[in-house]
């Protein structure tokens, strides 16, 4: 093979969305994906402006538009009585921010960036897996596990919660929440969707777990998603988060939440882990990216967005750091990448886990937080605005920071582990 420009280890959305951002600025890219093909498992992700604003910049929102929904209000409700709390009104938040807040199921996004990158030339290889990394004097290299080594002027290492190039790199481990989710769709003939306003993004917040819907692919389908927090895994046992855990922890939750339980798979559920931050991402010319960097829990739906975002980002720094010959300057580039994306996904990582916290109040403090949510202005953005303003692209132009807990919707994002992962 001849030697690329970059390397980036992983196909799934935060892989193909750097390699089609390093693409379309002229760069060759190689991406290898360990799997024999492309895919992607899971059901619905939320994407809000932050991210459609890239999409756009890309030319793919209006693809995007017409294969997920754009709903019309986010709504969250307490699990418990089944009242409303507090909403957002997305076409006003459309307006605030330039660019709709997008519901798609994740596959359809996948295929989006997938067929992207084929058009901007990316070289896509399957059955690859990338088994070590190693800087050289002129870039950096990866050798596969079949033993055969490459080399590229820059290596992106997009290899997920369990990445083996952090494991060699910062050598930390993930961090179980003691969550699960189970995910479920529900065809649109069904009585349970006729019954349900799939112009919502919807969170049921209850003591301990949550229940989430939207439709999907032009209102075909009705996305659900229960999470909650295993009793066995708090009490350190190994089998856990299952489906009897699942029925016990939603029986106090309000009838139109119980009725949602029966559409749920009974045979996968995805465990929530996260990792701490960390600010080293950039090790060399091999730099970390989506959550192989920063998995966050899901609370404010980022995680995809996230990686996105940093190919995003890191596609626009190659282009304002060439050289009189037209060469990138991938060590300014990496600079400039490591200077300003740590630090904003560290605070989504540390807000999506107190978000989580006030989620699944009980008691007293559920009571008082029921309150605060019904007090607050459909319109106030004072907690979204740090979130979904512009993507910044150096520290002089972070924007304004608030405090850190934006309402946001419920968690769509496909966490990192099936129940059989570590």
């Amino acid at each position: 093979m001849s030697r690329p420009d970059v390397i980036v280890a992983g196909g799934g959305i935060g892989g193909l969305g750097a390699a089609l951002a390093l693409a379309r600025q002229g760069q060759s890219v190689r991406l290898l994906e360990s799997a024999p093909a492309f895919g992607e498992v899971g059901a619905g992700i939320q994407l809000a402006p932050n991210c459609t604003r890239i999409l756009d910049d890309h030319g793919l929102l209006q693809e995007a538009e017409r294969l997920g929904v754009v709903p019309e209000a986010m709504v969250m409700r307490d699990a418990v009585d089944g009242r409303e709390l507090t909403r957002l009104d997305l076409g006003d938040l459309e307006n605030r921010y330039g660019h709709p807040y997008l519901v798609i199921h994740r596959s359809d996004l996948h295929g989006l960036l997938l067929r992207a990158c084929e058009r901007a030339g990316a070289d896509l290889v399957n059955g690859a897996r990338v088994a070590s990394y190693e800087n050289t004097a002129g870039g950096a290299r990866v050798t596969l596990a079949s033993g055969e080594a490459l080399e590229a002027g820059l290596v992106i290492a997009a290899d997920g919660l369990h990445s083996t190039a952090r494991e060699l790199l910062i050598g930390d481990r993930p961090v179980s929440s003691a969550y699960v989710a189970y995910r479920g769709t529900v065809p649109a003939g069904h009585p349970r969707v006729r019954s349900t306003d799939l112009g919502e993004v919807a969170v049921y917040v209850g003591p301990g777990c949550h229940f989430v819907h939207y439709g999907l692919r032009g209102g075909e389908l009705l996305n659900q998603v229960a999470v909650f927090e295993s009793p066995k895994a708090l009490a350190g046992r190994r089998d856990w988060g299952t489906p009897d855990e699942l029925d016990a922890a939603f029986a106090g939750t309000c009838d139109f939440v119980r009725e949602g339980l029966p559409f749920m798979r009974r045979d996968r559920w995805w465990r929530m882990f996260d990792r701490d931050p960390v600010m080293n991402w950039v090790h060399g010319r091999i730099a970390l990216l989506g959550d192989a960097a920063h998995p966050p829990l899901q609370y404010i739906a980022q995680g995809a967005i996230m990686a996105i975002e940093d190919g995003w980002v890191l596609g626009e720094h190659a282009a304002r750091n060439r050289t009189a010959g037209g060469a990138v300057d991938w060590d300014a580039a990496l600079a400039a990448y490591g200077a300003v994306r740590p630090e904003h996904c560290r605070r989504v990582l540390t807000t999506s886990r107190a978000w989580g916290e006030l989620w699944h109040l009980d008691g007293l403090a559920r009571e008082r937080r029921n309150t605060l949510l019904r007090a607050r202005d459909t319109y106030d953005y004072s907690f979204t605005d740090w979130l979904y303003g512009p993507t910044a692209l150096t520290p002089d132009e972070e924007p304004e920071m608030f405090t850190p807990i934006p309402l946001s919707s419920a968690p769509a994002e496909e966490p990192a582990t099936a129940h059989g992962a570590p």
